[in-house]
């Protein structure tokens, strides 16, 4: 949208006269006005355009709304004045964030507010994070917030931004997916792929590719990240750094500072400062959700859990990260991912871990005996069958129940089994046996040749039970 500037008035600069008169329909971004030219030796008006680069000019508001660059929607009327902001070189990020180490939160958003103006921009999600924007605000410098709406988020949280807007006085500037990018990935793969095949390329288009464009038009980016969040991605975050995945206004590598102001804050001392501030909560979190994203892919967790737990539960806890900070994901000497996003395996593909599911009522199948299982087209009797990897928590997490399960079954004409599928036999599974992520439940019928993936995320000894009677 293109946003017509029109002023009457006029001023006076090196003996020429300039008067604000820009059509609507003549203004594209990044264009902010062109001026008519009064040429007074010529008793003439000249049209000039005057093109302001937002890379040679920053620009801080002056009231306290926030104005928007090119990468997100303008704020209309809003009145600015030129400003100067401090560029500190890349090279001494690292020195800033040894110094910072020990310092508030507080003081850290000041430092980073005053140091880039309005060419920073807070990520606001819409949980916890939103202390953040309590910190901006307690600075009493003029701030900017931004949020991407993936179009799958809770209805609580859309309301949630709704209250922080009203709260704050401020405008929340939103980032949307590619409508075109949304239906190519829904038409070819239905709207639930992730549970299947990771929750990368889903977060690629809703998320990533959006936050991309936006950061695009800010020189830093101010973020919640906490070491305490993922001890598998974000024990090693510093207060402010280098951004190591995107790019900021200049392009290129190095063009982009990323803050991280509670990086040192723990998820408790957090909850203590909105209680203490009174500061508008995400009505989630009194249902059990601690970390929150898309509605798919969040679910509340239980007394004692991480609060990663709640994010994408079907896939490994060290790697839950949906791209947004990918630049904290590193990689452990001598080990590599699985390929799905399910943990770490040896370089030979074998994990270490002492083997799960064990109990005398159920059966140990080899690479040979599930190709039979499989094959068989008139079996005795029906079969229940996990695909599994021992060092995958939500293995292990239904090891119990799949234990329980088995027991119950015993003598019933069921048999339970489980298939060992990481390392050498994971393509096999893949290809084969409808393997998607760890775990991977089958049910063989007794007169059919295809199994039955079991579909559900949970896996309780009743819904299990009641997925068996219903086929068996």
């Amino acid at each position: 949208m293109a946003l017509a500037v029109a002023s009457s008035s006029s001023t006076s600069i090196s003996g020429r006269t300039f008067s604000l008169s820009t059509p609507s329909s003549d203004l594209k971004a990044p264009l902010v006005g062109s001026f008519r030219v009064f040429d007074r030796a010529h008793g003439q008006i000249q049209s000039q355009a005057v093109t302001f680069s937002q890379r040679r000019s920053s620009v801080k508001p002056v009231n306290a709304q926030p104005k928007r660059n090119e990468s997100i929607v303008p704020l209309a009327a809003t009145i600015v004045a030129t400003e100067a902001v401090e560029k500190v070189e890349a090279e001494d990020f690292t020195q800033l964030a040894k110094g910072l180490e020990n310092a508030s939160p507080l003081e850290i958003m000041d430092k980073a507010l005053e140091k880039f103006g309005n060419d920073i921009a807070i990520a606001f999600s819409g949980a916890e994070d939103v202390a953040l924007i309590e910190y901006a605000h307690l600075t009493g410098r003029p701030y900017r917030v931004f949020s991407l709406d993936t179009g799958r988020l809770n209805p609580e949280t859309y309301q949630f931004f709704d209250t922080v807007e009203k709260h704050y006085g401020i405008h929340i500037e939103y980032m949307f997916p590619d409508a075109v990018e949304v239906q190519a990935l829904v038409r070819s793969k239905g709207l639930f792929s992730f549970y299947e095949d990771g929750h990368q390329e889903c977060c690629r288009v809703r998320k990533v590719r959006p936050l991309r464009r936006a950061l695009k038009g800010l020189r830093a980016w101010i973020t919640g990240q906490r070491k305490d969040q993922s001890p598998g991605t974000r024990s090693e975050i510093p207060v402010v750094q280098v951004d190591p995945v995107f790019e900021g206004l200049d392009g290129g590598i190095g063009s982009l500072v990323k803050w991280n102001p509670v990086a040192n804050v723990e998820g408790r001392d957090i909850w203590d400062f909105l209680r203490a501030m009174n500061v508008p909560v995400n009505s989630l979190h009194s249902k059990g959700y601690i970390s929150i994203g898309c509605e798919p892919c969040t679910r509340s967790v239980l007394p004692g859990q991480h609060e990663r737990e709640g994010r994408w539960w079907w896939e490994d806890a060290k790697a839950k990260e949906c791209g947004l900070h990918k630049g904290n994901i590193k990689q452990e000497e001598g080990n590599q991912s699985n390929g799905n996003g399910n943990g770490a395996a040896h370089s030979n593909g074998t994990a270490t871990e002492t083997d799960i599911f064990t109990s005398q009522n159920l059966v140990t199948l080899s690479r040979t005996g599930i190709e039979n299982l499989a094959r068989l087209e008139n079996r005795q009797e029906p079969w229940i069958v996990v695909l599994y990897a021992p060092w995958c928590q939500f293995c292990q997490a239904m090891e119990g129940s799949y234990i329980e399960l088995a027991d119950k079954l015993a003598g019933s004409g069921v048999k339970v089994g489980k298939f060992r599928a990481d390392g050498e036999q994971k393509e096999f599974a893949q290809n084969e046996l409808q393997l998607g992520s760890f775990p991977t439940i089958l049910f063989f019928p007794k007169h059919s040749s295809r199994p039955i993936k079991y579909p559900s995320e949970r896996r309780d000894v009743d819904s299990l039970m009641a997925f068996i009677n219903a086929l068996r």
